[in-house]
């Protein structure tokens, strides 16, 4: 029921990540979007997931565009 309608779930961290950076094309595009010190200070995959996965208030910031840019791919 809530499930289905909610964007995130069975989703991973990495999934969000590797698809925001397909949408965006760049770490820079996404460190304007997001201003986060792991998308602007040498950017990798690893790097952040390891802060995102830390951090909750970084996390959310990045979930929130993720479901900005499935809207915007009319993915949702």
């Amino acid at each position: 029921m809530h499930q289905k309608s909610d964007p995130l779930h069975g989703v991973t961290l990495a999934q969000i990540l590797e698809f925001l950076l397909a949408h965006y094309k760049t770490f820079d595009a996404l460190g304007q979007l997001v201003n986060i010190k792991c998308f602007k200070e040498n950017p990798s995959i690893k790097s952040s997931l390891n802060f995102l996965r830390k951090t909750p208030w970084a996390r959310e910031k990045v979930e929130m565009l993720y479901i900005k840019a499935l809207r915007d791919s009319k993915k949702l």
